[in-house]
């Protein structure tokens, strides 16, 4: 069984808490990414995520400015991988939370992320998954 270890990306840009809604929106240019983890100033304990959609309905939608904390913005109690989650047990919880993206921690420090481009360049999808796998990557526009 092939690990998420094997296949995830390591080098992840990140953020804190204590950046504002419009260096996010920056990083994600310049990165061309919509999810960004957010963790701890002081280490890479992962404490959230934003989204571009996350900017839109909590940030625009509610008129904050960009100066607005992450925090007020970010997605919490985010579902996680380790890095000794398999292929497909990751390619199942993506398919059932109907996420992406999939951050993967060592206790609660990030180490990687896992997407479903990871998982589909590889031909890796769980028998189950990856039908539903397949109608996240149509949904999205």
């Amino acid at each position: 069984m092939r690990k998420v270890s094997e296949i995830m990306t390591r080098d992840v840009v990140t953020v804190t808490r204590e950046d504002n809604v419009y260096e996010v929106a920056v990083k994600m240019k310049q990165h061309g990414t919509g999810f960004i983890p957010v963790v701890e100033k002081d280490g890479n304990k992962l404490i959230g995520v934003i989204t571009d959609r996350d900017l839109v309905v909590r940030g625009i939608a509610e008129k904050h400015p960009g100066s607005t904390a992450v925090e007020t913005v970010m997605t919490k109690g985010i579902q996680t991988a380790s890095p000794e989650t398999t292929v497909d047990e990751a390619a199942e919880l993506m398919a059932g939370q109907q996420i992406r993206r999939l951050p993967v921690t060592e206790g609660d420090r990030l180490v990687g992320i896992v997407s479903i481009g990871d998982l589909a360049v590889r031909n890796i999808f769980a028998d189950n998954a990856g039908e539903a796998l397949a109608e996240i990557s149509e949904h999205v526009h």
